[in-house]
């Protein structure tokens, strides 16, 4: 089955664990094939230019994960011996891809913290730039994560993005943005992505994650981003040959999984309200969207791990481990119910 509301279990790990509904992988099925590597899979391409069209770029590149996506975007920016990004502490780019900018792309992280609503303090940025100077790295690039995991799943709005694009530009700059979640930030603030982006010089876009594909990013940007960021892929592996199978389920995805995400920010809501008068330390201010992170109430008496431990024998599997081990999250996706948020 695909729906967790009809088993016994309710998974609340996080968006990733959706499976391909019958009609995407009739999709999958149906969509014509090529060599992806020879330019000549039909399906790949739609999926590349769909996604630049929708965010406004002059081309696409579909990667097999978000971290390759990231890291070939970034390395096609910071593309000279010494090159420094700058980018947030917390930030999935910094934590979670590991460290895989400097062990293989010999990128320099300049990491500053973020403000207590996911954006970085622009006036940070300023003075974490670095001149071309001999005995520093050069910053060539800023990164921002949108919407942030870490720190909440807050969506950030379209003014903030404009206003850092602002200040790369003054620095002479560009301006990635980790879109991993992008649509679910979109969706909240109902911004068009083509919007969300007009100033950024790349994004990349998560298909597995909320859209419900079962692999799959896209990084968009200029031809000259994506024509380096193709030489990037061949060199980390991700050249795929008929790989029209996994984007066909991309397409179905951003055909008919994008406004529902709406449905899940909704479902996220309920269970934060809910766990809220429950007692539980829950973070639920500014613009979220599914991801709900919370800690365990004063003298409860037990630990993060004992209280996953405890979830999953009432089959409801959670993710903890966040920020040293103290907070957990919860994840709402397409297979989450409103009598799943309910049993929360």
């Amino acid at each position: 089955t695909t729906s967790s509301s009809s088993a016994a279990v309710i998974d609340f790990r996080s968006d990733t664990v959706t499976l391909p509904s019958a009609a995407m992988l009739e999709r999958m099925t149906l969509s014509p094939l090529g060599d992806d590597v020879m330019g000549a899979d039909p399906t790949v391409s739609l999926l590349e230019t769909t996604l630049a069209s929708t965010f406004g770029k002059a081309a696409g590149l579909f990667f097999p994960s978000g971290t390759m996506s990231n890291l070939c975007g970034i390395m096609s920016h910071c593309h000279g011996r010494g090159s420094e990004v700058i980018l947030g502490s917390n930030s999935h780019l910094c934590i979670y891809e590991h460290g895989n900018l400097s062990t293989l792309g010999s990128i320099h992280s300049r990491q500053i913290q973020e403000n207590a609503d996911a954006t970085l303090p622009l006036d940070e940025v300023k003075k974490a730039f670095r001149e071309d100077d001999p005995h520093y790295p050069r910053t060539d690039l800023v990164c921002i994560e949108n919407t942030h995991n870490v720190l909440g799943g807050r969506a950030i709005p379209k003014s903030y993005v404009d206003d850092a694009a602002d200040v790369c530009s003054e620095l002479g700059v560009p301006l990635h943005i980790d879109g991993a979640r992008i649509m679910n930030s979109c969706v909240a603030h109902g911004t068009p992505p083509s919007a969300m982006a007009e100033k950024a010089a790349s994004v990349s876009v998560c298909l597995s994650k909320g859209l419900g594909s079962p692999v799959g990013s896209v990084l968009v940007g200029s031809e000259e981003i994506i024509y380096k960021a193709r030489r990037m892929r061949k060199a980390c592996g991700g050249g795929m040959r008929q790989a029209g199978v996994i984007a066909a389920a991309g397409l179905y995805a951003l055909e008919n999984n994008v406004e529902r995400l709406a449905e899940d920010h909704a479902r996220a809501a309920i269970v934060a309200e809910g766990m809220g008068k429950q007692g539980w330390k829950v973070e639920w201010d500014g613009v979220r969207t599914n991801l709900v992170f919370f800690s365990l109430p004063e003298g409860c008496g037990m630990s993060p791990d004992e209280a996953v431990a405890l979830g999953k024998d009432e089959g409801v599997l959670f993710g903890g481990g966040y920020s040293g081990g103290g907070r957990m999250r919860i994840a709402c996706h397409m297979h989450i119910t409103d009598e799943d948020a309910e049993r929360a």
